[in-house]
């Protein structure tokens, strides 16, 4: 078997095409994307090219580590655009315009939202479009997690499009199989972009790091997004995404006294605070015991996602229903046996 074609092979760029050109006026063309072994790669690849010593770089946050931490890594100076809970977790335009300097070179979001499952509206795109426009920045958005909008319908006038659907050709949208199509084995992920000279500067710099993704891999993903396919497998990931959030509001609303949460409107993650006695818990203790006393795994959000994330955990819940109950369940003992022995955040 010979190496796959570097780009990605034409059928799985033209079924992606197709999905980046459903209701817009401009179809995007298949050269306009490039696939890559996992939504991880298509990010390194954009953040590699674009950001660098001197450079500025704008990412919101909470978020994907890899988003923020790679551009420091590379030398760039990295603010972070916090989201708070009280905003619903969604980041404040005015905080982004007041970070803008002459050297940014990059401004990253996540739609939607890792961990905690908020959804950048249409309006606020446009905010944020307006700002990058008006200095010809770059946006990265990751959109590893769309399409699964499982709390927000498609009529709603603020449904969010791609970001490459917006109108602002300098705007850069990565994906994945792994989240909203259940098929993270395959490792194919993907980068796109309406600008032939972004597109042609991540083609570049992949030399340096991949040659072709897996043939195999390619063919299933191929197939997955074919329109005898994705509708059906859309269609299954996002109903058992409503029933398994469904089941968790529940879990919420039973343990309020030591549990709070933002609801998430899309992807297959919630952002939790765990407190008792009004304090913060030590989320790395909580994940601890949890694990080793019932084999639940939750990641803690100030090791995983911030210091100031304290009491908080990220809950993956869209798996199979029964496993879903089956680890509440634990949790929901857990909570009633052990929680005070739980440290609390200094």
């Amino acid at each position: 078997m010979l190496y796959g074609a570097i780009p990605g092979s034409d059928a799985l760029r033209s079924n992606l095409a197709r999905l980046y050109s459903t209701k817009v006026g401009t179809p995007l063309h298949k050269d306009n994307i490039r696939i890559t072994p996992g939504g991880i790669a298509a990010n390194q690849l954009v953040l590699y090219s674009l950001a660098g010593p001197g450079d500025h770089v704008i990412s919101h946050y909470p978020t994907y580590q890899q988003l923020y931490s790679y551009p420091a890594s590379l030398g760039a100076e990295v603010d972070l655009w916090k989201a708070r809970p009280e905003k619903g977790w969604i980041p404040e335009i005015e905080d982004l315009r007041k970070m803008v300097r002459t050297n940014t070179k990059l401004i990253i979001i996540n739609n939607p939202n890792n961990p905690t499952g908020a959804v950048m509206k249409k309006s606020w795109l446009q905010s944020v479009i307006d700002i990058a426009e008006e200095h010809n920045i770059p946006i990265l958005c990751d959109e590893v997690y769309r399409p699964l909008f499982h709390s927000i319908q498609p009529m709603d006038p603020e449904f969010p499009p791609s970001i490459l659907s917006m109108g602002y050709k300098n705007t850069i949208a990565t994906g994945s199989l792994s989240k909203a199509y259940s098929l993270a084995g395959i490792r194919i992920g993907w980068v796109a972009s309406r600008d032939p000279d972004l597109i042609e500067a991540f083609h570049r710099a992949r030399d340096y790091s991949i040659i072709s993704v897996s043939q195999i891999g390619d063919q299933i993903a191929t197939f997955a997004l074919s329109q005898d396919t994705i509708h059906g497998l859309l269609a299954r990931n996002l109903q058992l995404a409503r029933t398994n959030l469904a089941v968790l509001e529940k879990f919420m609303i039973k343990h309020d006294d030591y549990a709070e949460w933002i609801k998430p409107l899309a992807g297959t993650t919630a952002f939790i605070k765990f407190s008792r006695d009004g304090k913060p818990v030590n989320a790395t203790d909580l994940c601890e015991r949890l694990q080793e006393k019932t084999g639940v795994m939750l990641v803690p959000g100030d090791k995983c996602f911030g210091k100031e994330f304290k009491g908080y955990v990220r809950l993956g819940y869209v798996q199979e229903e029964d496993v879903l109950r089956e680890g509440l369940e634990h949790l929901r003992q857990f909570l009633r046996k052990d929680f005070d022995d739980v440290k609390l955040s200094e």
